[in-house]
């Protein structure tokens, strides 16, 4: 046990002034209470984070320094493209923590949103990094990217999550027992460790905000952006946040973020202040110079006024006001900078020459074509990884699952009740080709709906993983796909034993087991279908383009019934077009093909024949292998094209464009 120190130092790195306490009239820099809050000043800030672990030695990175330059953002609206931002300019530099005001509107997140990647359509201007213009490829390595509406993965605990971020995330760089040691010093540093077995679920607000800090700290990414990280939060969390970030960028890191309106003490804690209103820069640099700045356009702020409140409403209430700003700053080209950014007496962060930020990243930047590693695992590693979260989850979703296993049991009893021993009856063969068709009916809308219901909001829960680099889209999609076949399978069967053998059907395995496979084929084909429109549409409008897209298919598989031998070619070609023909079929030859004519309790029977009620549906000429064929074919093109409509759904541009060209094509009808 004695050992653990020393090991932990080799591989989390050294720390800032490892044996050092607080002093003895600081609070404890990791929790802060209401009678603690006042007593955080800048200088006691700087003090108590010599406590904190130096986490940049984790994994090497590079610092960044971000320089863009006349960045101009245009979108196209119904009314024609309009310009969001007008050649603004700026810099973030490495050991800083800054923050993005204005006004709602002003553009604050679509600026992040360029800086990160995340938006680039219609974007011109220059951005570089440490004086090379921006290589994404490498970029997005470097960068992490907190979203406003940032979601964790659900029923997992703090140190599940965390495993599956070291996993992912730091590849082989370290083994189990170093990547256990890390998560240990993150949590600690960031006052989750007594919290480590508690489920994302049921953290607090703040506790969740710092769980997504703590899943993207594992690589230690030198530059970290964050949209309204102190959206939801109560005074004391905010200022434990703004904190926490302040202490993190003092070992090195760029931590951009936008805030709404922070208090004069919270203002006071960043390091460089970045003012947008009306898609113009109207301040860059220091906080405490912002006040001189204001004087110099004529706006005087009062002593006991917020700076922050101060500007936002001097840029709400004239619109002069952002012209005469951007002017005097020249649209952000222009840095008002202190001598030294924190208080006097503090501890300074780290900070890098431009020469040694250029040499380390060229450094950086060399080592990385030469691996030419998109990610830090392989394939088989991720999908290894993202399945066995995906089972976690599901077996954990106890609620879903036994509504999942009553809604098939009582579905089958219903069916089984409905259709009641009319498998051998030759005077009722209709009534069970009806029963097939209400088989098929419920694997196609209970399989097609779920995603359509349930997938947007996955979308919202990978959003940030995948586009932090946590692993490729190919790798989610595949365990994805196999995650939800055992569930699938294991219901599928339960349903199809108990409405099988109610309904009376021949009892031969082969004609079971044939009948099991067109229908299990049938779900996962309407699976597929559902993340197509999942994929590309909200729950709400999903819901109404789900059934308005089955229903002519299942029209489509029903054509024929009483004349199949005289149905028209162009019929034909429509009715193929519909993998639920294929499905109809496949279940219809499962229980009549080569078969005994059926007990015929009348004088006469004239479907007591199986081949005359196949050709009467028009399935005579059908060959059971050719349905499994379509319907496989089916499910391959519904996932090829779901996969596209998912990876087009990543991206920040889809909603916008999507809705102006069906605006334009409405606009034009």
């Amino acid at each position: 046990m004695s050992n653990v120190p020393l090991v932990r130092r080799a591989i989390v790195g050294a720390t800032l002034s490892h044996n050092a306490a607080p002093p003895p009239d600081l609070p404890n820099p990791l929790v802060i209470s209401p009678t603690q809050e006042n007593q955080w000043t800048p200088a006691a800030l700087e003090r108590a984070g010599s406590t904190l672990k130096a986490l940049n030695r984790m994994a090497k990175r590079p610092p960044v320094h971000l320089l863009f330059e006349d960045l101009t953002y245009t979108v196209n609206t119904r009314k024609g493209e309009r310009e969001i931002l007008h050649g603004v300019s700026g810099e973030f530099r490495s050991g800083e923590l800054a923050c993005v005001l204005g006004p709602s509107g002003a553009g604050k997140s679509t600026l992040l949103n360029i800086l990160v990647g995340y938006a680039s359509n219609g974007v011109t201007g220059r951005i570089s990094v440490n004086g090379q213009s921006r290589d994404m490829r490498v970029f997005k390595k470097l960068s992490s990217y907190i979203m406003q509406d940032d979601l964790l993965q659900p029923r997992l605990s703090v140190h599940e999550a965390m495993r599956v971020a070291t996993d992912l995330k730091l590849g082989s760089e370290l083994g189990r027992a170093e990547k256990e040691l890390v998560i240990e010093e993150i949590l600690q540093t960031l006052g989750l460790w007594e919290h480590r077995d508690t489920r994302s679920e049921k953290l607090s607000g703040g506790q969740y905000k710092r769980l997504s800090i703590a899943l993207e700290l594992v690589n230690n990414p030198p530059i970290i952006f964050l949209d309204e990280p102190t959206t939801g939060l109560d005074v004391v969390s905010i200022r434990h946040l703004v904190v926490l970030l302040r202490l993190l960028s003092r070992q090195g890191r760029t931590i951009v973020c936008t805030i709404h309106q922070p208090s004069a003490s919270l203002f006071a804690l960043f390091d460089r202040v970045y003012v947008v209103a009306r898609g113009l820069c109207c301040y860059q640099g220091a906080a405490p110079l912002l006040v001189p700045f204001l004087s110099e356009v004529g706006r005087e702020c009062p002593t006991t006024h917020n700076p922050a409140d101060f500007v936002l409403e001097s840029l709400q209430g004239d619109p002069e006001a952002a012209a005469q700003m951007s002017e005097l700053c020249q649209n952000g080209k222009l840095c008002r900078k202190l001598d030294r950014i924190t208080a006097r007496g503090g501890r300074r962060p780290v900070l890098h020459s431009d020469e040694s930020i250029q040499r380390i990243f060229t450094e950086h930047v060399a080592k990385e074509q030469f691996l030419k590693m998109e990610f830090p695992t392989t394939f088989l590693t991720q999908f290894s990884i993202l399945s066995k979260r995906m089972f976690v989850q599901t077996t954990r979703n106890s609620l879903t699952l036994w509504i999942s296993a009553a809604h098939h049991v009582v579905t089958a009893l219903l069916l089984g009740g409905l259709f009641f021993m009319v498998g051998n009856d030759g005077g009722a063969p209709i009534v069970n080709f009806k029963f097939c068709l209400s088989v098929l009916v419920f694997f196609m809308y209970t399989y097609v709906m779920i995603p359509i219901l349930l997938f947007p909001m996955e979308v919202r829960l990978m959003r940030r993983e995948y586009f932090n680099r946590w692993y490729s889209l190919k790798a989610y999609y595949a365990a994805l796909t196999f995650s939800g076949l055992p569930s699938m399978i294991l219901f599928g069967l339960l349903f199809l034993t108990i409405c099988y053998l109610m309904s009376g059907q021949v009892l031969e395995w082969q004609r079971f087991l044939f009948f099991s496979i067109i229908s299990l084929l049938t779900g996962v084909c309407s699976e597929g279908l559902g993340l197509v429109i999942g994929s590309a549409f909200s729950v709400t409008n999903g819901s109404i383009v789900g059934p308005s897209i089955v229903s002519p298919l299942l029209a489509l598989c029903c054509y024929g019934m009483g004349f199949g031998q005289y149905i028209e070619k162009f019929m034909q070609v429509l009715m193929s077009a519909s993998y639920l023909r294929y499905s109809l079929s496949g279940l219809s030859l499962a229980l009549y093909s080569e078969r005994e004519p059926m007990d015929c309790q009348m004088e006469y029977c004239l479907y007591s024949d199986p081949n005359i009620l196949l050709r009467d549906v028009g399935m005579k000429n059908d060959y059971y292998y050719m349905q499994i064929l379509g319907l496989l074919a089916f499910t391959v093109f519904h996932r090829t094209i779901a996969y596209f409509a998912l990876r087009y759904r990543l991206t920040a541009e889809f909603s916008s464009k999507f809705m102006t060209y069906i605006s334009k094509f409405l606009k034009h009808r």
